[in-house]
């Protein structure tokens, strides 16, 4: 019996032998196997990561480009306020020259030139009369006297031809004759409404009176004026003016209602047909400096004046040196912004 279990334990140890090996293996084939998925996961990872880091270097690329936009920007404004300021400078040594030449006199001789951008700024000398019913108000214009500043308007005038008179212009120009206050301008809308109703009386038929008729005529010494000479009895005036063109008003500026006669800027078309002259009128500022003090209204302007301009050559020098520091601002913090990156590389 001893032999026999002797024999069963020699027999049953190989079994347990080879489930040992086996059970080995098994667990080395798996180790190796999660080591070789690991590794090709490491390995498809190593793969994949570049492109997003190089997508993300031209992002960030764009984006340092981006932040020197500003100051770029701000660099051409400056330029282009150097510019400006040379192309104003010579318009107004050109004007100046205008201004010094000898007045051109408007006659039978010297007629006008419908060109304006040939004849604006050209001093001129016109004769003839004023038709003060047909003026019109362009404001309010606030002018300082003395410290004090008034409100007014510049009074726009038609200035006619005198008939007959060879030295007189031969055709009606528009004149502004200068500041006038307001107290100015409602004495003339009192006058002129004085008139109208005048005017509407007499056009009511009368029978003929004593003085009308034919008799009365004869034996009467007194002179009747024709109609058509009743220019000549108003006193002729010469002019001594610029030739300037309309106004471009500026976005806060109401616009000119002709219906009503207001008017806030020059619009030389528009004030010519609401007179009933043609719409390529001559418009003349007055500059004369022969002022009478016992009636200084109108005061005309001055002929500096007439010179400046809204934006002057050092408007725009300070507008580059603006611009200009801007830009180097701008293009600085561009600079710190993108050096610790940089640095970090």
């Amino acid at each position: 019996m001893a032999t026999s279990l002797y024999k069963l334990l020699t027999r049953s140890k190989p079994h347990s032998h080879m489930y040992s090996t086996s059970h080995s293996l098994q667990k080395h084939f798996s180790a190796v196997a999660d080591s070789s998925f690991s590794t090709s996961a490491a390995l498809g990872s190593q793969t994949s990561s570049p492109a997003p880091t190089q997508d993300n270097k031209r992002g960030s690329r764009w984006t340092q480009l981006l932040l020197f936009l500003p100051g770029a920007i701000t660099f051409g404004l400056g330029s282009w306020q150097i510019v400006r300021r040379e192309e104003k400078i010579k318009t107004l040594e050109y004007q100046q020259q205008r201004l010094k030449m000898e007045p051109m006199k408007l006659n039978a001789e010297h007629p006008p030139d419908k060109n304006l951008d040939a004849l604006e700024f050209r001093r001129v000398s016109c004769k003839g009369v004023f038709d003060e019913q047909k003026s019109i108000y362009l404001g309010p214009r606030s002018r300082s006297i003395s410290g004090v500043t008034e409100n007014g308007y510049y009074v726009i005038t038609p200035l006619l031809p005198i008939p007959g008179d060879l030295d007189s212009m031969q055709s009606p120009i528009l004149v502004n004759r200068g500041w006038v206050p307001r107290s100015w301008r409602d004495k003339a809308q009192e006058e002129s409404t004085e008139s109208d109703s005048v005017t509407n009386e007499s056009t009511v038929v009368k029978p003929p009176s004593i003085e009308q008729s034919s008799w009365w005529k004869f034996w009467s010494k007194t002179p009747v004026v024709p109609k058509e000479q009743a220019i000549s009895t108003v006193k002729p005036v010469e002019v001594v003016g610029v030739i300037r063109g309309g106004e471009n008003p500026s976005i806060f500026v109401p616009a000119n209602d002709p219906s009503i006669g207001q008017w806030f800027y020059v619009d030389v078309p528009a004030m010519a047909r609401a007179i009933g002259l043609p719409e390529d009128t001559i418009y003349v500022e007055d500059v004369h400096e022969d002022i009478d003090r016992s009636n200084p209204y109108p005061v005309p302007k001055d002929i500096n004046t007439l010179i400046r301009s809204k934006v002057m050559p050092q408007d725009h020098l300070n507008y580059c040196i603006t611009w200009y520091s801007l830009s180097a601002a701008v293009t600085f913090m561009a600079y710190k912004r993108i050096k610790p990156k940089s640095g970090r590389r």
